[in-house]
């Protein structure tokens, strides 16, 4: 073994037992940490930001921030303790760069301007429709009712139905299909 590679055996020795410190919160491991690893993690972010240093000092922090915050999560057996480190600068560059290129929201654009209110005329046959649809549902048999109020009032998946009535989910599939049938037939004639 070389002598530098010894002495990265050492470094990477020593920042394991400072990542597991930091995991149960020690705060001298991570000033340790930061006083060894920063120098390295800064030129490596200003590379990335092209020289702009007050860039590079706040991914330099939200790296720092994300090593404290998550240094239980640290797994050796993945990657050293410097390789994470650096993955995570990167990725917080890498999102970084993302945000900067997502263009503003248009707030003239239409999903964006409420609708106006419902004139009386639209108000009057939104509520006959709902008449109409109340009375076709009232006319199933109570078994096709009941899927269709559990599928699309309540918002159930047909397996969790088919789980609550204690039928099988092809029973639940026919009722509901029926129902629908007799719902369009209903309402076409009205």
């Amino acid at each position: 073994m070389t002598a530098h590679n010894a002495s990265d055996a050492t470094l990477r020795a020593d920042h394991l037992g400072l990542l597991h410190a930091i995991a149960s919160g020690d705060r001298a491991a991570f000033a340790a940490l930061y006083r060894a690893i920063a120098p390295r993690l800064r030129a490596f972010l200003l590379g990335r930001t092209h020289g702009d240093v007050g860039q590079s000092e706040e991914l330099l922090q939200e790296t720092m921030l994300t090593v404290w915050k998550r240094a239980t999560t640290y797994d050796q057996s993945k990657a050293s303790p410097s390789t994470w480190i650096f993955t995570i600068a990167r990725n917080r560059f890498i999102d970084r760069y993302r945000k900067a290129r997502r263009p503003a929201p248009d707030p003239e654009d239409p999903c964006f301007v409420p609708t106006g209110a419902e004139s009386p005329d639209q108000s009057l046959e939104r509520l006959r429709q709902a008449r109409k649809l109340h009375k076709a549902l009232s006319q199933l048999p109570e078994e096709q009712q009941s899927v269709l109020r559990q599928a699309y009032f309540e918002g159930k998946a047909q397996s969790a139905v088919a789980s609550d009535l204690g039928v099988p989910l092809g029973t639940v599939k026919s009722r509901a299909r029926l129902a629908l049938r007799r719902l369009r037939a209903e309402l076409e004639e009205a």
